[in-house]
């Protein structure tokens, strides 16, 4: 009989910094590469979340297989020791795909599987009694403590403290990575104020002094929510208290502090106190250092965003300068890794304009897509209202992940900037491979080409005629080993045959950082200068291209309201003359068109003329006139502008359009015990992810505490079904794509079964800019197979609804059943469906 194999974390007791926890590292356990797929795209696959969920999964035992490879070899789970600096990693042996080849087992055995990142280390834990704890794991990309999915640590920032119930006897814990860090704290109190993550605004004395916000992490090791607990800090004797919002039970939340810096004078770091209380009683102290510097220097500000309602941050570089109407902004993207303090630390100031670095919501973040755009466009507004530069003189750069930011922000809204370098970038994520994997180019499935085509907004190649709308300076590094210059002379190629307005440069002997003038190099910033962004009035031709009008719709005067087939490219080319009043030209993939008329006088006769059809004649009624024509066959003829709960550029779907507005997350009570639990614990998993990922921060509610009118205008994220989830009938009662037990509809289409899992986006009725996004399935099976969050992984696309079936997570794409979109009136689109033969 073989000897079981337990990584009894008995070893390592340490002080931890929570308020003299104790600190319990896993020493020993076992590794299998079991095939796993995790990329940026709809489609993933997890055997070993397949066997957990199925009942198939036995108790790991050194030595024994757990199935085989594509290449009928077998997978075998291999013991495991952490080294000297705790790390669990495989020592001598070859090391392939994540998986070690032990005594007995051929490097061929353990070579396969689906993707990078595949193998699962097992960790158990005895405890003499049921009690909580905070697991801590660097290095991995999720684990299931007990059979629930929490979020993971790839990158190891050591931030991540997920409180867990642990039972009395044994406890196990399935970690998807390679090689990790993991321990057990047991904290003294049951409710902490944790200072590892803080975000955090500067002072600076004179001009941004006073009472400002920073944020901090509360956890909740407790089995009830934490509710009606006050911060209060305490700065060189200045007191400022703020409410804490509510925190589930087994939680925790990134929450905002008030501060008042006006005592401070000069530069320095001064602690800031902090102070966790409840009905007066203190539940915890910590400290943060607020950092002041002198007028002049680099600092950060902080703001609330609009996506979730949280505590960000951006950083300044002041112009030297006193600002003056012609004064320039700056908005610079930072590389993966790089913190926006010291993206903006790399530049001087310059005399001529400021400069501002977004976050893209982490030092990682969603790589300037997405919700990574949304930050970027947040900080841009927020810059443009407070510094007020000439609008004519706003630029766009940044370095590698941000050099791709820079191709993508310029290429998705090419009539903000007056010119755009990108430094070290890769165009698209399609071509560059991260820990999120690569984004296949095409597929031989309909219904995974739907899934593709959700993510066309990310392909920047393939929209680069937009690059004509403004100056391009490319700069790379000849030597750079971590993306290399062919990159860039791919770009200098496609550019070099149309843009009238291009330069590059490569820096010899470059790496990917050869120094701070990597990205403030003065024949860059000359090139700016020499670069005005034309009003539009002075602007009469018109070349834009998109391929979602929910995230770029707009360009100069001409706005495309709605598309005949959903997120496949649109093109517009348009010509005007103002003297003869005309407007010609050619659409692609446009059902609504709308033209904004305000630079014709008021009484002119426009004559528009588009695809050579038969003109369409319009007298302008005044300074802001506008018309919307719509296409009817190969014809164009006036139309009414669409009602705001038709698709449009403020609301246009894709399940990710719901992660906005302040959205909030509600898990189902309705279900069996099963079902809610793990409604509970998916809503729990996709808040630690959006922490982790976005620094967010989101509310999480029963479905009966929902009601339209408390949360109005806000996203919802709904888990379960119509029948688990009472909110259901309020938010997608008329939604054509129904999900209830054992049971999906869509039109005509129907699929009986419990192992059926859904991804549904719709408006909500009563707001003309949120929507509701269900995760959920027709039971516990289907439920588990949308377990994971795809969705938060940078430019990963998504239709408007999508279900697939438990097998899934074992076999890819060909359990895809239904992938689709609305059209505009929010009805299944039968043009743009796929169903599974």
């Amino acid at each position: 009989m073989k000897k079981r194999t337990l990584a009894l974390a008995i070893c390592c007791i340490a002080l931890a910094e929570f308020s003299t926890a104790q600190e319990v590292f896993f020493k020993n356990g076992l590794i299998a590469n079991l095939p796993s797929r995790y990329g940026r795209e709809a489609v993933y696959s997890d055997e070993l979340a397949y066997r957990l969920y199925t009942g198939t999964l036995k108790t790991p035992v050194a030595g024994d297989t757990i199935g085989t490879t594509e290449r009928n070899q077998p997978i075998v789970w291999m013991p495991i020791e952490a080294d000297s600096t705790n790390r669990l990693r495989v020592r001598g042996g070859n090391f392939r795909g994540g998986a070690p080849a032990g005594p007995g087992v051929t490097p061929g055995a353990i070579r396969g599987g689906l993707g990078a990142g595949g193998s699962y280390i097992y960790l158990t834990y005895t405890s003499p009694k049921a009690q909580t704890a905070l697991l801590n794991i660097k290095g991995n990309s999720g684990v299931f403590v007990n059979g629930a999915q929490h979020t993971g640590d790839p990158y190891s920032m050591g931030y991540l403290n997920i409180p867990v119930q642990l039972k009395k006897g044994l406890n196990e814990f399935y970690v998807r990575g390679a090689s990790a860090v993991a321990s057990l704290l047991f904290p003294a109190k049951p409710v902490l104020v944790n200072t590892d993550d803080p975000t955090l605004p500067f002072v600076v004395p004179g001009q941004q002094a006073g009472v400002q916000q920073g944020a901090v992490v509360v956890i909740n090791t407790t089995n009830k929510p934490l509710k009606g607990f006050l911060i209060i800090s305490n700065l060189e004797g200045k007191e400022v208290s703020i409410g804490v919002p509510e925190i589930p039970a087994l939680a925790s939340r990134k929450v905002p502090f008030s501060f008042d810096g006006s005592n401070i004078t000069t530069k320095g770091k001064y602690p800031c106190k902090i102070i966790l209380t409840n009905k007066g009683v203190i539940k915890d102290v910590n400290t943060v250092n607020i950092e002041a510097v002198n007028p002049g220097e680099q600092y950060n500000s902080t703001f609330t965003s609009a996506i979730d309602g949280s505590l960000q941050y951006y950083s300044v570089t002041p112009q030297s300068a006193t600002p003056n109407a012609n004064s320039a902004l700056f908005l610079s993207v930072h590389g993966a890794g790089v913190e926006a303090i010291n993206q903006a630390r790399a530049y001087k100031p310059k005399d001529w304009g400021t400069l501002v670095a977004a976050t893209n919501r982490r030092p990682r973040g969603f790589n300037w897509e997405d919700w990574g755009r949304l930050d970027a466009l947040e900080v841009l507004g927020i810059a443009k209202q407070r510094y007020q530069p000439n609008p004519q003189n706003i630029y766009l750069t940044g370095h590698s992940m941000g050099g791709h930011g820079t191709w993508f922000l310029g290429v998705t809204y090419p009539d903000q900037w007056a010119a755009i370098a990108p430094c070290a970038g890769y165009p698209t994520m399609k071509g560059y491979g991260s820990a999120d994997g690569l984004i296949p180019d095409s597929s031989g499935n309909p219904l995974e080409q739907l899934l593709l085509r959700s993510g066309n907004q990310s392909d920047v190649p393939k929209l680069a005629t937009n690059y004509k709308a403004h100056g391009v300076y490319v700069f790379h590094g000849d030597d750079d080993r971590t993306v290399p210059v062919t990159y860039a002379r791919q770009m200098r190629k496609q550019l070099g045959e149309f843009h009238p307005d291009l330069s590059y440069y490569e820096y010899p002997g470059g790496s990917h950082w050869f120094g701070d003038h990597s990205v403030d190099w003065k024949p860059l910033f000359d090139f700016f200068q020499w670069h005005h962004r034309l009003p539009d009035s002075s602007v009469n031709t018109i070349d834009f291209s998109t391929a979602s009008p929910g995230i770029s719709a707009t360009f100069r005067w001409a706005t495309i309201l709605q598309q005949s087939n959903a997120l496949a490219y649109s093109r517009i080319q348009l010509r005007r003359d103002k003297a003869a009043g005309t407007i010609t030209g050619t659409v692609e993939n446009t059902r609504l068109l709308k033209l904004h008329l305000k630079d014709f006088a008021t009484g002119k006769a426009v004559k528009i003329t588009l695809d050579g059809a038969a003109a369409v004649s319009y007298t302008v009624q005044g300074a802001q006139d506008s018309i919307v024509l719509q296409k009817e066959g190969n014809s164009w003829t006036l139309a009414a502008q669409p009602g705001l709960q038709q698709k449009g550029p403020h609301r246009y779907g894709t399940l990710k359009d719901a992660f906005n507005n302040r959205m909030i997350l509600v898990y189902g009570t309705a279900g069996n015990a099963a079902e809610n639990a793990w409604s509970l614990e998916k809503a729990l998993f996709d808040a630690e992810t959006w922490y982790y990922r976005g620094n967010g921060a989101v509310d999480i509610i029963a479905d009966k505490d929902y009601s339209p009118g408390k949360y109005k205008d806000r996203g919802v994220i709904l888990y379960g079904n119509k029948s688990t989830n009472s909110a259901w009938k309020v938010l997608l009662e008329d939604c054509p794509v129904q999900v209830d037990r054992n049971l999906v509809t869509a039109g005509a289409k129907r699929l009986p079964g419990d192992d059926h899992a859904a991804y549904i986006v719709w408006p909500i009725k009563n707001s003309n800019i949120a929507s509701v996004a269900v995760i959920g399935g027709t039971g516990l099976k289907g439920m588990q197979a949308a377990s994971a969050n795809q969705y938060f992984a940078g430019a990963s696309g998504f239709p408007d609804f999508m279900v697939f079936n438990l097998e899934m997570l074992h076999s890819g794409a060909g359990s895809l059943e239904i992938a689709g979109f609305y059209d505009h009136n929010w009805q299944i689109d039968t043009v743009n469906t796929a169903y599974k033969p």
